[in-house]
């Protein structure tokens, strides 16, 4: 007897199924609520998450099958040839009920007064699927609320256990850090030791719960959803790009939440990203037009500011005239600058403040491999980055990836944590990472792989090796025929790169080594943000300096004729270019501090008090029309000096000192990741020199000295001493090798 003909319109792996008499095709092994929700047939849930696995414990999905006898969880349930299925039958709405009934036995009846009242998910079901009286006399259970660190807060005896953030901690995190406690009315979520959350996504728990056991401790109780206004926007802390949304009351950023984006950061945010809003109201922000007379700082007005800038600009035209670029700044302002430098006859233009290695030339370049396609990569090898710190998520999808059974291999200075297992690590020097990865064993054990990738990260991108890392990154990821992702140093890098906000002569370096006339400063924090802090402090402390800035921080004043106020990502229109190379719009959200404008319009200002070209537009749509890319190829920049007595240097970005606006937000610099400024050496150095675990130590540099706390770990390699950069502490060291003794 012949076999019966496969259906002709259900795609190969997938069967047919009907939910409330819609026929449709599911695939295999997929789950009853996953086909309904691709159908828009809603199914009530509380602990289902469609990036989380599957717990199956608050049964409020509970739906009606045909030939069953009793009610099946949706989000546990596989599809089957032929199943049918009811929602909304009459045991599917009564099951749906009592669960609902059951769920709000002991939680607590405060909706008027909770601070997730009109966004909380069980406030809405219960809505459609709740009694209008209780028929529970009985008194309700209370739970202690646990402090779990500055960013979120704990109302748990909300909590109806459905452990969405006890599986995100694990799974998506991967630190663990939630779990259940007791059994059965007893059970409690909590951290176990009662220590804060240390994990850099903890704020992804706010928006998993759908409840108001966890929320944001620093918007808390401050305005309610219905006040406020979404702003769509995007992420100027690395360059990821993470789509997000910020919320305004009365032109005040008020909170910021994750924006789906599949391609670029799901549905999650780093706590970067969510909790750096505070920074944008620090009390040194820049909010009127200053100039400095005889030492002294005054308020102007724009049309002075401007003209007194102009005046520089005329005076030290040419040769004499360096512009330096903050990486994050915007394409927008970035095409502007472009055109300033060109109308003031000057090559000496660049971004690239932070490397001090350019002897190649190098340029930021979009990733190779997609960032959506790292979760499925089977080989990631690691160079010269803590990509926990410097790219949360992108760390987050190497993690499924090896979840998955991707192998890493890491090479590194340091022995940084991940929330992964590495097949193979060397820690070594940063002088010895191109030699390793020319090394025959590295390439053998992380060959063979059909997806493999190689990340090159911002410790060796901004190195005194860096140039020869980068070389040997591209002969490494050839060999084993991997895709190379090398991470751009800055927000916006790849943005400003398309756009020739690139040298024509001198580069960054160039330009403060030998020391121009005049500087105009963008978004830069002087103090904190170069590469080479002595030095850059030295050129601008000599010359006239133009800055247009977010902050009249200390640093800028003290170097600075004229701050020219402007506003930040959150409250201008612009575009940024992620690591993909992909475009991606903001909008103006909170509203401009004091006189400060957006940047585009005092360039535009400061175009046409010195008759340039270009700056004819009339507003944003006008500039954007003549903005185009610029094939600007950088001259190869003098390489570092490496050599010399001491120990070689690793230096990696603190997390949460990363840029100005993320180092004035008080919650983050509250977080347990945020380490106070120290110099971490490998024990072998520290028994050499004779210092131990606890003492104070003196580092000096060709350029400058520091004294830090001294901390001793066989996670650091031998020869080198790691410190972080971004703190005051640590900024007078520079660049090159560093005598350690005792203070």
């Amino acid at each position: 007897m012949s076999a019966q003909p496969a259906n002709p319109n259900v795609p190969p792996d997938h069967v047919s199924i009907e939910i409330d008499g819609v026929p449709m095709t599911a695939p295999k092994g997929s789950m009853i609520i996953q086909a309904a929700d691709k159908a828009g047939i809603p199914i009530p849930r509380f602990c289902y998450h469609d990036k989380l696995s599957v717990a199956a414990n608050c049964r409020m999905c509970l739906v009606e099958i045909e030939k069953m006898p009793k009610p099946a969880p949706a989000c546990a349930t596989p599809v089957m040839d032929g199943m049918k299925v009811a929602t909304r039958s009459d045991k599917a709405l009564k099951s749906q009920r009592n669960v609902m009934e059951f769920l709000l036995i002991n939680h607590p009846l405060d909706c008027p007064v909770c601070d997730q009242g009109g966004e909380c998910e069980l406030q809405d079901l219960s809505m459609g699927y709740g009694r209008s009286i209780s028929r529970f006399a009985e008194r309700k259970r209370v739970v202690p609320d646990e402090d779990i660190g500055p960013l979120v807060a704990t109302e748990m005896t909300r909590c109806i256990q459905c452990t969405r953030c006890v599986r995100f901690t694990g799974e998506v995190a991967g630190t663990y850090e939630l779990g259940g406690m007791y059994r059965g009315e007893n059970l409690q979520i909590g951290t176990y030791d009662g220590k804060p959350l240390t994990t850099e996504l903890s704020g992804n728990v706010i928006d998993v719960c759908p409840v108001g056991a966890l929320v944001d401790k620093v918007y808390q109780f401050r305005a309610r959803p219905w006040e406020l206004i979404a702003r769509e926007s995007v992420s100027f802390h690395d360059a990821l790009g993470s789509n997000l949304y910020h919320h305004i009351r009365r032109g005040l950023v008020m909170r910021t939440v994750p924006r789906t984006n599949e391609a670029v950061n799901e549905c999650w945010l780093s706590d970067r990203d969510r909790f750096s809003r505070d920074g944008l109201y620090a009390d040194d922000r820049a909010t009127v037009p200053m100039v400095k007379e005889a030492g002294q700082w005054r308020e102007a007005s724009w049309e002075e500011a401007v003209a007194r800038s102009a005046q520089i600009l005329r005076e030290n035209g040419a040769d004499r005239l360096g512009v330096l670029v903050h990486p994050a700044t915007s394409n927008e302002e970035g095409a502007l600058l472009a055109r300033l430098a060109e109308a003031a006859g000057t090559g000496n233009l660049d971004h690239r403040i932070g490397q001090l290695d350019l002897s190649d030339a190098a340029v930021a370049e979009p990733f190779e491999m997609p960032v959506c396609e790292f979760s499925t990569a089977d080989v990631v090898v690691i160079i010269g980055s803590n990509l926990r710190h410097e790219l949360p998520l992108l760390h987050a999808r190497v993690r499924r990836a090896w979840m998955s059974g991707a192998k890493v291999h890491v090479v590194n200075p340091v022995d940084f944590d991940f929330t992964f297992d590495v097949a193979s690590k060397r820690i070594v020097a940063p002088s010895r990472i191109a030699n390793e990865l020319a090394g025959q064993a590295l390439r053998d054990a992380a060959n063979g792989g059909s997806r493999a990738v190689v990340i090159v990260g911002a410790l060796a991108e901004n190195g005194l090796h860096a140039a020869s890392i980068r070389k040997a990154a591209r002969e490494f990821a050839d060999a084993i025929g991997a895709r190379l992702c090398r991470v751009p140093q800055g927000a916006n890098a790849v943005g400003l790169t398309r756009l020739g906000v690139l040298p024509a002569s001198r580069d960054a370096q160039a330009m403060l080594s030998d020391a121009r006339s005049a500087y105009l400063l963008y978004g830069i924090e002087p103090g904190l943000d170069f590469g080479d802090i002595p030095t850059a402090l030295r050129a601008l402390g000599g010359a006239q300096v133009v800055a247009f800035s977010h902050y009249a921080c200390a640093s800028t004043r003290a170097v600075a004729d004229i701050i020219l106020p402007i506003g930040l990502l959150p409250e201008i229109d612009a575009s940024m270019t992620n690591l993909e190379g992909t475009i991606q719009g903001a909008r103006a959200g909170g509203k401009l501090p004091g006189y400060a404008r957006p940047g585009w319009r005092v360039l535009r200002a400061l175009g046409g008090e010195i008759n340039a070209d270009g700056f004819d537009f009339t507003d944003l749509d006008g500039l954007r029309a003549g903005m185009q890319e610029r094939d600007v190829v950088p001259a190869a920049g003098r390489a570092p000096d490496a050599d010399g007595a001491g120990l070689e240097v690793a230096v990696s970005t603190a997390i949460y000192r990363s840029d100005a606006t993320v180092r004035r937000s008080p919650s983050l610099q509250a977080h347990p990741l945020n380490i106070a400024p120290r110099a971490v050496v490998n024990p072998e150095d520290a028994g050499r020199i004779g210092i131990s675990q606890g003492d104070t130590a003196k580092l000096a540099t060709r350029d400058g000295t520091a004294t830090l706390p001294l901390e001793v770990s066989a996670k650091v390699a031998a020869g080198t001493v790691w410190i972080e950069r971004g703190h005051g502490a640590t900024a007078p060291l520079g660049a090159g090798r560093v005598e350690l003794g005792r203070a």
